[in-house]
């Protein structure tokens, strides 16, 4: 069962509210969560009866009947041998039914999160996401895992309670009565448990997203002196998370305290009857120690049916969580019908008037930095614009086909945790090879200066690298990945002037008779282009190659020469 994890495919979850959703995850692994709930009423029936049978064997001690006493002796013994079994099956279930359900959790939001992709950030927070991911996933598995002891609790119960009206009207009718009165009495510290650990939960996802956005821009902190303003917001952040545990374990504390409490008292007070009922001769000496063990016995269901109904609480809690990320969607979604897969053609942008010829090196100047993202991001759909390739509009491709057609590299790439060959572990044409695509990149220097060169693990967004080795790292992986398009963001606005000019003067060996966009100011990367295109105020004011431009258009010396200077 385990070994099967990960879910080769996680299946689909119904996100109408956070009880249907985790209905549906359990609606997945329905084979073992019988499995579980079979071991689990099994160990709990058969731990219920062992009190009646230690009864009977007491009283054949007191009525002296040697074979009775071996009989039920043998019977404890199986009771006992049967109910260690039961419990050891019951508890590998339900671990397996716990790790089924969060690992199922767990693959719903990665694919959501690469069904997203660039809109996720947009849309949710870092530490949203992370929190989900760990946190809400661990809660709703906690809940499969503790249901098939919930489920053995309450058949045990309803066991119990028949064994004991049989035996006694009296003390089988409190037993009814009691138990269940005494779960209405927790039962309303359940939703205000609820309400603050809802509270608590998005408290500390506002904190692991503060968390997360510090640590991504440590550099940029510590350049301008503002680590200590950061820390103080994350104190703050900290303390109200901690204010929020503190209100939520007063509830969980008092709550813990009857689940112990509660059924102590009753079990006094349905012993003090039986023993007066055993003076009164209405019970046997058998029947007495029968009737105290059932009702010491009942403690264990009445704190899992309580323990219970507190995980399905929590589970409640992180399913309103992973269902408000998994009902994202991305702002341009795919299309009803899609288009034919389109052939080789330009790459043209309506809105501004850019046109990008197929086999060409093309440079794009623009005045705005805001506008040149904008733009790259339309050309790639990352947002919804009027952008066509080969004639056909990207608004009717599927989003697979355009990722694997034109691949966007952002100024700030980021680099994921892990060896630095798992950068080039991606969907590829097989025509770049790891080696040119790191000496076209020059990148073969960043390499040699890790210590233990690709395979050396780097750390989350690769923060021990400078800007200018990610982005170097960057645009090597973006060579092996060899799309149809590659549009480039700004790839060289960290590295230094000798390098980008390296950079430049291989990026047609990288890219020979293939469409490459370099969205650039730099002289030294469109001294190299085909052509570039100077975008000014948001459409295209003219189109040459880089000296032609620079001698005929002020505005492009204006832009150019401005670059430079930043």
């Amino acid at each position: 069962m385990l070994r099967d994890l990960p879910h080769p495919d996680p299946g689909s979850a119904d996100l109408r509210s956070p009880n249907r959703f985790l209905l549906s995850v359990g609606r997945q692994q329905l084979g073992i969560l019988g499995i579980g709930v079979f071991f689990g009423v099994a160990s709990m029936v058969s731990q219920a009866m062992i009190p009646g049978a230690l009864g009977a064997g007491i009283q054949a001690v007191t009525d002296k009947s040697e074979s009775r006493v071996l009989l039920w002796s043998a019977v404890v013994l199986g009771l006992g041998i049967f109910q260690a079994a039961a419990g050891i099956m019951r508890h590998r279930m339900a671990v397996t039914n716990w790790i089924t359900a969060a690992s199922r959790v767990q693959q719903l939001l990665v694919r959501q999160s690469a069904r997203l992709g660039g809109d996720l950030p947009k849309q949710v927070s870092t530490g949203e996401v992370v929190a989900a991911n760990a946190n809400d996933v661990e809660r709703i598995g906690s809940a499969f895992d503790v249901l098939a002891r919930f489920v053995g609790a309450i058949v045990a119960f309803v066991v119990v309670a028949l064994v004991l009206l049989r035996l006694s009207a009296l003390l089988g009718t409190i037993v009814l009565v009691g138990v269940p009165v005494l779960s209405l009495l927790i039962a309303p510290l359940v939703r205000p448990l609820e309400r603050r650990e809802r509270d608590q939960r998005a408290r500390l996802g506002e904190a692991t997203a503060l968390a997360a956005d510090t640590v991504a821009g440590l550099r940029v902190l510590r350049g301008i002196g503002g680590e200590d303003l950061f820390l103080e917001r994350y104190d703050t952040a900290s303390a109200s998370v901690r204010a929020a545990a503190v209100r939520t374990a007063r509830i969980r504390s008092l709550l813990d305290a009857l689940q112990v409490g509660l059924p102590g008292f009753f079990v006094v007070v349905v012993t003090w009857l039986g023993a007066r009922l055993a003076l009164e001769g209405n019970l046997s000496v058998g029947q007495l120690v029968a009737f105290y063990g059932y009702t010491a016995f009942l403690v264990l269901p009445l704190r899992t049916i309580t323990e219970g109904a507190h995980r399905f609480a929590s589970a409640r809690v992180a399913a309103t969580r992973v269902v408000t990320v998994l009902r994202l969607e991305p702002f341009v979604p795919n299309p009803a019908t899609p288009a034919a897969e389109p052939g080789v053609g330009p790459l043209v942008d309506a809105d501004s008037g850019l046109v990008i010829e197929p086999g060409r090196l093309t440079a794009v100047v623009v005045d705005d930095h805001d506008t040149a993202d904008l733009l790259a991001a339309r050309l790639g759909r990352y947002v919804a614009g009027d952008v066509t390739l080969a004639g056909t509009p990207l608004n009717d491709l599927p989003r697979d086909t355009i990722r694997r057609r034109v691949l966007v590299q952002d100024k700030d790439p980021t680099i994921l945790s892990g060896a630095a060959e798992d950068l080039f572990d991606i969907p590829r044409t097989g025509r770049v090879g790891v080696d040119d695509a790191l000496e076209w990149a020059s990148a073969l220097d960043v390499v040699d200066a890790l210590p233990d060169g690709l395979a050396t693990e780097l750390p989350e967004r690769g923060r021990s690298l400078s800007g200018g080795q990610r982005q170097r790292l960057a645009l090597a992986r973006s060579y092996v990945a060899d799309p149809d398009v590659l549009v480039l963001d700004e790839p060289t606005s960290a590295v230094d002037a000798h390098t980008e000019a390296r950079i430049g003067t291989r990026i047609h060996d990288a890219r020979p008779n293939r469409t490459t966009v370099v969205f650039t100011t730099s002289p030294l990367l469109l001294e190299h282009a085909d052509a570039v295109v100077l975008v000014v105020d948001g459409h295209v004011l003219a189109t040459g190659t880089h000296r032609e431009l620079q001698r005929t258009w002020p505005e492009y010396r204006h832009v150019v020469g401005r670059g430079g200077e930043e």
